[in-house]
């Protein structure tokens, strides 16, 4: 594969330049309010609303800005070292989507497919909330602050499944 010349870009069009193919690794629902979280092999997005299952797609709003919530597999052993865990895993940190191999704070307004049926737009920060201290430990909020991920909504709905490929697409490309 060719490598593109990146040299004479202009700052939106390096923003909008996302090289990297990531990989979806963790799928996971919360029914309801402070409900533990339930692992899928794959999840249902439904275009406008969220995944289905998930509290976020059936409180009944249509169109919000934190239909689905994703976090950075790489920022996991982070968070955990800084509140002095073994392990983080995603059940504690409630996000619905856990994405490996690429940035995921530069799909922040960006199109990105997952799979080959999921469109979702990257809406903005994640950021955590004071379930963290209870999930995590004391510390657990500022821990992931930075490392909260990002809110989107879903463009195109379908099937995505643990080990789909994660990549940035045109705008024209969502139909």
């Amino acid at each position: 594969m060719a490598r593109k010349d990146t040299s004479s870009m202009t700052l939106r069009e390096r923003l909008a330049h996302v090289p990297q193919t990531g990989r979806l690794v963790w799928i996971g629902v919360r029914p309801a309010h402070g409900a533990p979280m339930i692992v899928l092999p794959e999840g249902e997005l439904i275009e406008g609303r969220g995944v289905a299952g998930d509290r976020a797609a059936s409180s009944g709003g249509v169109g919000g800005k934190r239909q689905v919530t994703l976090v950075q597999h790489e920022h996991l052993p982070v968070v955990a070292s800084l509140v002095r865990r073994d392990a983080v895993t995603p059940e504690l940190v409630r996000r619905n989507l856990v994405l490996a191999g690429i940035n995921l704070f530069a799909l922040k307004g960006l199109r990105f497919a997952i799979g080959d049926e999921v469109v979702l737009e990257g809406t903005g920060p994640c950021e955590p909330c004071s379930k963290m201290d209870e999930a995590l430990g004391e510390g657990g909020f500022q821990a992931m602050r930075g490392h909260g991920g990002i809110t989107a909504r879903v463009l195109r709905g379908g099937r995505a499944r643990v080990g789909d490929a994660v990549q940035v697409v045109a705008e024209d490309e969502v139909a």
